[in-house]
């Protein structure tokens, strides 16, 4: 494969690392580079294309070679999936030929495809609901719970997101253009709610009241910002898919205006704004 910023060659001595490269800009999409027996997973209706020799598997749940316990075992995962709301099933490919074989993947919304090698971060990512495109087969695909009752309720993501594990690539999706932060011990950081696309475990994550009351009422942003504190990494997306569909819902209903989605006025909001 070329060259680029976004690509991976195989290392020395390393087995079961897959090569791979981004392509695109604003409609991107991932196009990984198996050897025999090598596999991807991803999420049912991602695929683009793929060498003949690739074969495609439909399987219960996320693939993971520790899926274990039978039935129950795949029921679990694939409950996990539905949870973070996901399709009961992934889809497997797998290299049976000789030599190089390639399988592409796309992202269903304009944005970025992040790659990320989950065991340059310690096996595990935290991230919103709706990120996962593809990844080696062996990662895992869980659901992380917030703990704290505001942060769950008022945090953009909810109570649950997902949790990926392993220690092998994996490719997730994200909204417009993607900032990496890294945080230091005790280092803070405020995000907008919607914003927030992925964090390390060692990050705490709660929430910080917007500002005074005017703000809350006119400001647009919402009652709260996501606080992000280290040590740890960040990663934020500057266009949430909720917020792109919401202005083009309100395209479609003729309001137009660029109110703020946190408003809590309303149309009302829209009098005063001059929309």
């Amino acid at each position: 494969m070329p060259p680029s910023p976004w690509s991976h060659q195989r290392s020395a001595g390393v087995a079961d690392d897959i090569d791979f490269e981004i392509k695109g800009e604003d409609l991107q999409f991932v196009e990984i580079e198996l050897d025999p027996g090598e596999s991807a997973v991803a999420e049912a209706g991602a695929f683009v294309w793929k060498d003949a020799s690739v074969e495609m598997t439909t399987v219960f749940g996320d693939g993971s070679a520790d899926q274990g316990g039978g039935f129950m075992g795949k029921l679990l995962g694939a409950g996990k999936r539905l949870i973070t709301g996901e399709s009961l099933f992934t889809t497997v490919f797998t290299h049976q030929g000789t030599g190089k074989a390639r399988v592409a993947f796309a992202a269903p919304t304009p944005g970025t495809i992040l790659p990320l090698n989950l065991g340059q971060l310690g096996g595990t990512l935290i991230c919103q609901k709706d990120s996962f495109l593809a990844a080696a087969r062996g990662v895992s695909i869980g659901i992380h719970f917030q703990k704290r009752v505001m942060t769950g309720l008022f945090g953009g993501e909810g109570f649950i997101m997902q949790r990926l594990e392993g220690d092998g690539w994996v490719f997730v999706q994200m909204g417009g253009t993607l900032v990496e932060r890294t945080l230091g011990p005790g280092e803070e950081l405020h995000i907008d709610t919607g914003c927030l696309a992925a964090y390390t475990p060692g990050v705490d994550f709660d929430l910080v009241m917007a500002g005074g009351v005017k703000s809350v009422l006119f400001g647009g942003e919402g009652l709260f910002f996501a606080r992000l504190r280290g040590p740890g990494k960040v990663w934020i997306q500057s266009l949430p898919f909720a917020r792109l569909a919401g202005r083009m819902l309100q395209a479609a209903q003729g309001q137009g205006g660029n109110r703020g989605e946190g408003s809590i006025l309303g149309s009302f909001g829209d009098l005063i704004d001059g929309n």
